[in-house]
């Protein structure tokens, strides 16, 4: 169509349209690559695209890339088996800070949360000391990392050093903690809603952790990242994925049917931990990335670095504005 001047289509007396046209454009649109967990937030997102027809409206061609678990995006994007991932900035910078190009959209805004069990006598993070507090993830997983932070800035100790941290997969550590082995759990946004909604007690919520460091507004620090000069050079419509997915968020935020379909993904063992996970992502929804976001994010970085967590940030990483796609 790029050669096609309205000029020639009347000269030639074709019936054709812009209408009549649009099937082939679709057919020809370059595919989007976006990794997703199966089952995870993303999945349901996808799914609703879908099953509202979002995708096609908006002229998307999405071809998922599964994956066994989240570290595992990082290596499809930078190893090109996928376009678009799902991730957090954090990671996105310390990559610009080794020279990739790499770009951040926000995805979402919810965080995990430290759950204590009902009736547990703890209620603050010095509460924990002595106490055993499992970790989703690793020794780096952000929230982890940001809670040393926190407790470094308020407790004027590591909570690595005065609690014992168990680490492991989310459904393992949230087994163990239902299961009494463990006084405390620092979990995924999914799992801290399952459990909220069996009657485990928020004792901290990572935005809480965050604006304690007074840092406002909360910056979403998961979202969708690229490689800027792939996306150009292949002519990736990354725009046309973001704008199917605020319009897929438009139904999450409002529709309760739309979750009801989700159900069979989400597999939630009762309606009220349903309910949980739709409040909870729905409070997680977010907006465009603006210069208050960058802002915050300049802030945290800064303050990260300040407070010593090269596991977060890495060495030599120094913020950059131009990670964000505004």
């Amino acid at each position: 169509m790029t050669m096609l001047t309205r000029r020639s289509v009347l000269a030639a007396g074709s019936a054709l349209t812009v209408a009549s046209l649009m099937p082939r454009l679709a057919a020809a649109a370059t595919p989007v690559r976006l990794t997703s967990v199966k089952f995870g937030s993303v999945s349901w997102l996808i799914e609703t695209m879908r099953a509202e027809g979002i995708d096609k409206k908006v002229g998307l061609d999405l071809q998922v890339v599964e994956v066994a678990n989240n570290p595992a995006a990082p290596v499809a994007l930078l190893s090109g088996a996928a376009d678009v991932i799902v991730s957090d900035w954090t990671w996105a910078l310390r990559q610009r800070a080794r020279g990739l190009d790499l770009k951040f959209a926000p995805y979402s805004s919810a965080l995990g949360s430290v759950m204590v069990p009902k009736g547990s006598s703890i209620t603050s993070l010095g509460g924990l000391e002595g106490k055993k507090i499992g970790v989703a993830g690793t020794g780096i997983d952000k929230s982890w990392i940001l809670l040393r932070a926190y407790s470094r800035k308020t407790l004027g100790k590591d909570i690595a050093s005065f609690a014992e941290p168990v680490f492991g997969a989310a459904p393992l550590v949230t087994e163990e903690f239902r299961n009494g082995r463990l006084d405390a759990v620092l979990n995924f946004w999914t799992y801290a809603a399952r459990l909220k909604a069996e009657g485990a007690r928020e004792l901290l919520t990572m935005a809480d952790v965050i604006k304690g460091m007074n840092v406002s507004p909360t910056p979403a620090l998961v979202g969708f990242i690229w490689s800027e000069k792939s996306v150009r050079d292949q002519a990736v419509p990354v725009d046309t994925l973001l704008a199917a997915v605020a319009d897929a968020n438009v139904v999450l935020a409002s529709s309760d049917a739309a979750w009801l379909r989700l159900r069979p993904l989400i597999k939630p063992a009762s309606d009220g931990e349903l309910v949980a996970i739709r409040d909870y992502y729905r409070s997680g929804i977010t907006g465009s990335w603006g210069a208050a976001d960058t802002a915050a994010a300049e802030k945290l970085t800064n303050l990260l670095i300040e407070l010593g967590d090269t596991e977060l940030v890495g060495d030599g990483t120094h913020f950059d504005q131009n990670l964000f796609h505004t």
